[in-house]
């Protein structure tokens, strides 16, 4: 398999994995959902809670927190323990939570928990642990999809050209011609794929697929492939030896 960046932001990242199947290719866009680690709060033990939000609205809030992870610094054993007090009136923000862990703290500080007013208080203690996202989604690192790589063959000259040429997205134009990179930028593949062959054809590879892989924040989206493509590896190694044993 070879990996090829296409594009990076800050947490989105789209690359070209060139010589592997569908099998392969869905199995990898499994486990960076389902399988590769992050921290999130399981336990919220609360002191006080005046709020109009019940305890467990308030602690289902809190678990769906993205929270900072540092798969080198954090274990299956490691806890990371938060406090939060605070006083109505106003709102409660995610970054009102106090960490005993600076690697670990939520990534939106600015996300509420809940609202105070006047007279009204929380206090309470939470514990953060790293899990899977086939355990639970709050731990799932972000969303992932891939499509299979395009090629597009394009014939501006083709004699329908001109009263075809509605029918393409206009984005997909560059200086009144069909541009592939100018369909690519704008994902409008399939908007154009079908209309008239003739002028534009498009055929899918079976073994390039290009995928797309957007963070939630708590690790760089980089990182969720780096890890999966490790973990794929070992199941792929323990699968081999059991075979071998029989």
């Amino acid at each position: 398999m070879e990996l090829k960046e296409l594009s990076k932001g800050k947490n989105k990242l789209t690359f070209l994995a060139k010589g592997i199947n569908h099998a392969y290719a869905n199995s990898l866009r499994r486990l960076m959902l389902s399988n590769v680690p992050t921290m999130a709060i399981e336990e919220v033990e609360f002191r006080t809670n005046s709020s109009i939000l019940y305890d467990e609205i308030v602690a289902h809030r809190m678990g769906l927190l993205p929270l900072k992870t540092d798969l080198k610094s954090f274990d299956e054993k490691s806890e990371v323990k938060f406090t939060l007090k605070a006083k109505g009136a106003g709102y409660v923000y995610a970054g009102d939570l106090k960490s005993n862990d600076a690697k670990c703290k939520p990534v939106y500080p600015k996300t509420p928990i809940l609202k105070l007013i006047d007279k009204q208080d929380v206090e309470l203690e939470a514990t953060a642990k790293l899990g899977i996202g086939k355990e639970h989604m709050k731990w799932s690192p972000g969303t992932v999809y891939y499509v299979q790589e395009p090629k597009i063959k394009i014939n501006n000259k083709h004699a329908e050209f001109e009263k075809m040429k509605d029918k393409y997205p206009p984005k997909a134009f560059k200086k009144g011609l069909l541009d592939e990179q100018s369909i690519l930028d704008n994902n409008l593949v399939d908007a154009c794929a079908g209309i008239n062959d003739n002028i534009l054809l498009v055929e899918y590879s079976d073994e390039n697929f290009i995928f797309t892989v957007e963070s939630w924040g708590q690790m760089e989206p980089k990182e969720i492939v780096e890890t999966a493509v490790e973990i794929f590896n070992v199941q792929l190694n323990e699968f081999s030896k059991l075979i071998k044993a029989k």
